[in-house]
């Protein structure tokens, strides 16, 4: 069995840190081996994830935290966000209307969409007042 690797970083809840985020993400994905398109797509991910708990589990309240730690282990490379805000129930999600959503020029609704596009696999879990949203793509 291949040796697992982790990294973890923790940032204040805030769009501010968005390109410290993105760049701890872009580092470790290409250490990793993945190409730029993977990269991108990871780091799109990433940002989607960060910025839902921003708004909808914290409520934009910068003195929060979010933990951020990857891992890589042989050919699975994981990404988990952490919060200890409100709860995303993913029993209660919905597919957004995608072309509507571009006809309509409305923005926002389609991160949990793109997220789940962009990589292999996403799950939810809540533990006591942890949140984590762990998501993992394959090389």
């Amino acid at each position: 069995m291949a040796k697992s690797t982790t990294y973890s970083i923790s940032v204040q809840a805030s769009t501010k840190h968005l390109a410290e985020v993105r760049d701890f993400i872009a580092k470790h994905a290409k250490e990793f081996g993945f190409n730029k398109q993977d990269v991108a797509d990871i780091q799109l991910a990433v940002d989607e994830a960060y910025t839902n708990i921003i708004k909808h589990a914290y409520k934009h309240d910068e003195k929060k935290t979010v933990d951020i730690e990857l891992g890589y282990n042989g050919s699975m490379f994981s990404i988990s966000l952490m919060d200890t805000g409100d709860a995303f129930d993913p029993s209660s999600y919905s597919k957004p209307d995608v072309r509507q959503k571009i006809k309509e020029k409305k923005r926002g609704g389609v991160g949990v969409y793109l997220i789940r596009k962009l990589m292999d696999d996403v799950e939810y879990h809540t533990e006591g007042s942890v949140n984590e949203i762990r998501m993992t793509k394959t090389k």
